[in-house]
């Protein structure tokens, strides 16, 4: 992972009572992370700290759009995406993040790096299938959907499927007729 240094919220010297910090994340952010999935990313996230006596609570939110890859149709499109997390941090003896939810920091700690939180609460947000809004309503045309309606299955009517049951061949008559005789 490489610098994060604009994602650290000294804390230290803040007074107790309620901090906003904003961040603008693009593509770069995610390059920290060697994470590409996203051609492209515009998210706008707001993380309020409030500073008590013995712990801080943050509260992150996130609005954006991701422009992402159709998974039937491989069009890039944007996908809106927005989200909230929150996050305890207490202080301890040692370094402690197992709990998603709560932070342990060391007492001597001055600083808190967000970056990771944030990454986090941004891929979570994307859902895992991700369709194409043209796809949905019927407007987007591709090569792609046009192959995909041709070879879909089409519905046989009522009167083919009898048209086939007549047309069935003597042999399997006669193949019936031994499971009956018994």
């Amino acid at each position: 992972m490489k610098n994060t240094k604009e994602y650290l919220i000294p804390f230290i010297g803040l007074k107790p009572g309620k901090h906003h910090f904003e961040y603008q994340i693009n593509n770069a952010f995610f390059e920290i992370f060697d994470y590409n999935e996203y051609q492209n990313s515009d998210i706008k996230v707001n993380v309020v700290l409030e500073k008590k006596s013995t712990l801080l609570e943050l509260a992150f939110e996130h609005k954006g759009v991701v422009n992402v890859p159709c998974d039937l149709t491989s069009e890039d499109f944007d996908l809106p995406i927005k989200g909230k997390m929150k996050l305890i941090v207490r202080f301890g003896e040692e370094f402690n993040n197992e709990n998603e939810e709560l932070l342990i920091l060391p007492h001597g700690e001055f600083e808190i790096d967000v970056a990771q939180y944030i990454y986090e609460m941004i891929v979570l947000s994307v859902p895992l299938r991700r369709v194409h809004p043209g796809v949905k309503d019927g407007t987007l045309k591709t090569e792609a959907l046009t192959k995909l309606n041709e070879l879909a299955v089409k519905e046989v009517s009522i009167e083919e499927d009898n048209k086939e049951e007549e047309n069935i061949d003597p042999r399997w008559d006669k193949l019936k007729q031994l499971l009956t005789d018994k």
